[in-house]
């Protein structure tokens, strides 16, 4: 039990940045919701019960234009492939023997950043880690949808417009310090760039989601260097 409380501890420690980062962007989308139509509670609980940038946007859009729920299902589903992906990869952090309900609630909390932080964390991941930061991320999240539901049109469009890069600044501030520890990790991270660039120009791949993109660019880099540069298990640090 002591272990687990220290876990979580750190776990709120280091969800801090992402609360904050999510705090500004989501804020955004709370002005966008309500200009679509959506009350408040609305826009909260979609807030809540998603927890994906891109996949609330685009259903702001799909509400909208009046699609059928298929079409938003299906959208939703392309969009948010990836994070299928990450729940696999972080399920192999976590002990053999975490129950069920544990790896249920780590999945509801996978996100683009929530899983950059925690693939960093050395040795086995703790549940209660990934609570720490999901109870920080979560709030950030809603609580910056409501402000902006709420009370976003008093702002001016400059400062809408620096909310909108807060996650990108934060997302950096994620994979710079392991990157600068190991050589290969920043090497993966820069053909992961240029690779994602020169998708976006190819004829027919730039026609492909987001999700899909993103899906395709993990399984052939991740792939590439973990077959070329695969890390031992006597290489892991214990978790603290």
């Amino acid at each position: 039990m002591k272990h687990n409380g220290i876990a979580f501890k750190n776990g709120l420690k280091d969800g801090i940045p992402i609360g904050l980062g999510y705090l500004a962007v989501s804020f955004t989308f709370g002005i966008m919701a309500a200009g679509a139509g959506l009350s408040p509670w609305q826009s909260v609980l979609m807030s809540f019960t998603n927890l994906t940038s891109a996949g609330q946007f685009a259903a702001l859009g799909i509400i909208q234009a009046g699609s059928s729920y298929m079409e938003m299902a299906v959208t939703q589903f392309i969009i948010n492939l990836r994070y299928c992906l990450m729940s696999c990869s972080l399920s192999q952090k976590l002990e053999e023997q975490t129950p069920f309900h544990h790896r249920l609630f780590v999945g509801y909390g996978v996100t683009d950043e929530i899983f950059g932080v925690s693939v960093c964390k050395p040795g086995k991941l703790n549940p209660f880690y990934s609570y720490g930061l999901i109870s920080v991320a979560v709030p950030g999240w809603t609580l910056g949808t409501l402000l902006g539901a709420v009370s976003g049109s008093l702002l001016p469009g400059r400062v809408l417009s620096a909310l909108n890069v807060a996650l990108y600044g934060m997302f950096l501030a994620v994979i710079i310090p392991p990157a600068r520890k190991s050589k290969v990790l920043a090497g993966v991270i820069l053909v992961s760039m240029a690779c994602s660039l020169l998708i976006t120009f190819i004829p027919v791949l730039n026609t492909i989601s987001s999700g899909f993109k993103i899906i395709l660019l993990t399984i052939l880099i991740a792939g590439a260097a973990a077959y070329f540069f695969p890390v031992r298990d006597s290489e892991e640090v214990p978790n603290e």
